[in-house]
């Protein structure tokens, strides 16, 4: 249903910076669609253009970037070891922690298991997968 969404930034070579690393290296995702220049723009993530992705933009009304209180990007992984990794880069990378890696809830064949970040410019992510205990 979600063809991707997009997050805010007054950096973008910091945040093209972050998003290429973090999601290259978790992920595979690489940079599908950009517009702009190094300080300003539009840069889309993704594993192909079948498949959600995830952007980051400078403000088109020019005013500064901010983090919607509330807001929260979720990114599917297909294992506890990918949440796990996908977190751990976000913070190496400069990202803050929201919640560490963990089952939200009951342990079970539909265990929720995730972990919660923000990266550089404060917008909030999360990384989860859904099953039992491998």
């Amino acid at each position: 249903m979600i063809g991707y969404v997009t997050l805010g930034s007054d950096n973008m070579p910091r945040a093209r910076a972050f998003y290429d690393e973090l999601l290259g290296s978790t992920i595979g995702a690489k940079r599908i669609m950009e517009f702009g220049d190094e300080t300003g723009g539009f840069t889309m993530w993704g594993t192909g253009f079948d498949k959600p992705g995830l952007a980051v933009t400078t403000p088109n009304n020019k005013e500064p970037a901010v983090a919607g209180n509330g807001n929260m990007t979720a990114i599917a992984m297909n294992s506890r070891d990918k949440v796990d990794q996908i977190y751990g880069k976000a913070l190496e990378l400069g990202g803050t922690c929201e919640g560490p890696p963990g089952v939200r809830g009951d342990e079970g064949p539909q265990a929720f298991y995730g972990a919660y970040f923000r990266d550089p410019d404060g917008n909030k992510l999360a990384a989860f997968c859904i099953g039992p205990a491998a």
